[in-house]
């Protein structure tokens, strides 16, 4: 398993990277978008929508308010648009952890509302930021994967302390703490490299979207246990799904660029 999920990093991360830093914004907004229906699509299977038409419907209504949402965009005023949905999202984020201690099964349809704050919140985010300066995409990215790779390597090292045994058994504390050191290097690296006079204040907003990281992958999880499904899919030999592979992300992307345009340093 180790192997494969290696051997499929190391295929998609020169694509990503690539695309990150060269692919005109239109580009990565159309290939992301296809990433977020594709997802979607595993989404509805989570939320209990069993009929393969159901789950292409549940694609149709997400790709409708993608669109609704660029036309008033595109007719208001972007700042104003994207804020608004990353204060959504963020409150989505911030009720999550009551939803893990709890773990109460949501009716399908209110499943369906929690796979659009997840989703195109994200969606818009990650065009946004890589409109703004790819760099700044990237950086995202690595948080995200140091965090990850942090807690991977950490808990299987030193793990004893479970996080959420009831929702995600293999994660423990010590892999929290692990993901949150190689968190804090990857911070300090992006900001002297990519936006160097924003601060130390920049480095809170790091560890928070690293921190909220872990909610992306944990909510996933318990979506994945109530419908008894390991993965959300089988498209990435080793990784699972879409879900599986953007989770973090789709918690880590709102916040970061919530907290960056907060500071006023995406002018």
């Amino acid at each position: 398993m180790f192997k494969q999920r290696l051997l499929t990093a190391v295929v998609l991360l020169p694509g990503v990277i690539a695309l990150v830093l060269y692919a005109p914004s239109m580009l990565l907004a159309l290939v992301f978008s296809a990433v977020v229906l594709l997802g979607a699509y595993e989404w509805a299977l989570l939320a209990g929508y069993l009929q393969r038409g159901a789950r292409l419907r549940y694609c149709g209504v997400t790709l409708l308010l993608c669109t609704l949402l660029y036309i008033a965009g595109w007719r208001g005023s972007w700042t104003l648009l994207l804020t608004a949905m990353m204060v959504v999202a963020l409150g989505w984020w911030l009720l999550v952890p009551g939803w893990l201690v709890w773990r109460i099964t949501f009716p399908r349809s209110l499943k369906a509302v929690c796979g659009w704050l997840t989703l195109i919140p994200a969606l818009f985010a990650v065009v946004a930021l890589q409109a703004f300066r790819p760099g700044v995409l990237l950086w995202l990215l690595a948080l995200v994967w140091a965090a990850d790779i942090g807690a991977y390597i950490a808990g299987h090292a030193f793990g004893r302390h479970k996080l959420a045994p009831l929702v995600s058994p293999g994660k423990t504390w010590e892999g929290v703490i692990g993901g949150t050191l190689a968190l804090l290097v990857a911070a300090y690296a992006g900001m002297w490299l990519v936006l160097p006079q924003a601060g130390p204040r920049l480095i809170l907003i790091c560890m928070l979207t690293g921190w909220l990281s872990i909610l992306g992958d944990l909510s996933e999880s318990l979506f994945k246990r109530q419908a008894n499904r390991k993965d959300s899919g089988t498209l990435f030999p080793g990784h699972g799904g879409v879900l599986d592979r953007i989770d973090s992300l789709t918690a880590a992307a709102p916040v970061f660029w919530l907290g960056l345009s907060l500071m006023g340093w995406l002018r």
